[in-house]
């Protein structure tokens, strides 16, 4: 099993959600997070004073998912969350060793 973890711009996530539908997934987890990569944040005027903003405002996408499905997966959000701009995201792909769904105890794929 595989976790991904993706990191987004926020306007992008109905997006990325509909292509992870697509690719028949069906549970997701998101957090509104804040973060800067080589954008390094911007400047921004306001009412006259000009303020440096670190950390921009960004979406991450957490799935779990079997190993068939990790490149489809993959290739979904990069279609989705593309726009050929600074500031489009990462995707992190690491290895899950254990699942338990807590309401059933079923364990693994079955708790996916």
């Amino acid at each position: 099993m595989k976790k991904i973890e993706a990191i987004i711009k926020p306007f992008k996530l109905d997006e990325v959600r509909e292509a992870l539908s697509e690719v028949g997934i069906t549970g997701l987890t998101v957090t509104e997070v804040k973060g800067f990569g080589r954008q390094k944040g911007h400047t921004e005027l306001y009412r006259g004073a000009e303020y440096v903003v670190d950390f921009l405002p960004k979406i991450k996408v957490e799935i779990v998912i079997t190993d068939d499905i990790v490149d489809q997966t993959v290739e979904a959000i990069i279609k989705a969350a593309q726009t050929g701009k600074i500031g489009d995201g990462k995707i992190f792909v690491s290895s899950v060793e254990q699942v338990v769904r807590i309401r059933t105890g079923e364990t693994n794929e079955a708790a996916i």
